[in-house]
């Protein structure tokens, strides 16, 4: 006798009766990675987070950014990092600051000399991270150190993302033109539509007409 499934699906591969099909050996990636991304809404402002999408690898990741976040919002550059390159510290409580929980360790992997890192400061829960500045460190730990010498006596700051600078896909500064099809993008802003003056004009011009 055949499985029979309240799924027709599972019903319509006509399998044995209390017998599982062989399970195919797991591939080495069933699902893709996800990758953090941060835009740069005007000349000179600080890079913000937006949100993540999932892509195979960072080009096509930097290509999704692109129409998620890019099209419907005011952009002039776009950072894209994989999330699994981000430290993330614990949270703390609005009004405090996070570098005061942050005690001094040390990684064992250190790069020889020291690298770049970006940081990332989040001022109070349900808000973006923004790009605070950049640290030289040999560890990400370090970095996190070097960051609170550096930003740690501003607070709030209730979150910290800390990730290695050659981690990060940046738009080119040559590329800034594919931000600005058209002046302003104000295709791309909900409010220049204007669609409250469209549905009152809409209702003025059904009173005028004759019943």
């Amino acid at each position: 006798m055949s499985l029979k499934s309240l799924d027709p699906r599972v019903t319509r591969l006509n399998l044995p009766e209390g017998e599982l099909p062989p399970m195919e050996p797991k591939q080495e990636l069933d699902q893709f990675e996800t990758y953090e991304v941060f835009h740069q809404r005007k000349e000179g402002t600080a890079y913000t987070y937006v949100g993540p999408v999932h892509a195979p690898n960072e080009e096509v990741a930097f290509l999704f950014a692109k129409e998620q976040y890019g099209r419907r919002a005011t952009c002039v550059g776009m950072w894209i990092a994989r999330t699994a390159h981000i430290l993330v510290t614990p949270y703390a409580g609005d009004g405090e600051n996070v570098y005061d929980m942050i005690r001094a360790e040390a990684l064992s992997e250190k790069s020889e000399a020291p690298e770049a890192y970006e940081i990332f400061h989040l001022k109070k829960r349900g808000k973006a991270h923004t790009h605070t500045g950049r640290v030289m460190a040999t560890s990400y730990q370090e970095a996190l150190q070097e960051a609170r010498n550096q930003f740690g006596d501003k607070p709030p700051v209730v979150n910290v993302w800390v990730v290695q600078s050659k981690h990060v896909l940046q738009s080119a500064e040559e590329d800034k033109e594919m931000w600005t099809t058209i002046p302003d993008k104000k295709y791309r802003e909900a409010t220049a539509y204007k669609v409250m003056d469209k549905i009152t004009k809409f209702k003025e011009e059904q009173k005028n007409i004759p019943a």
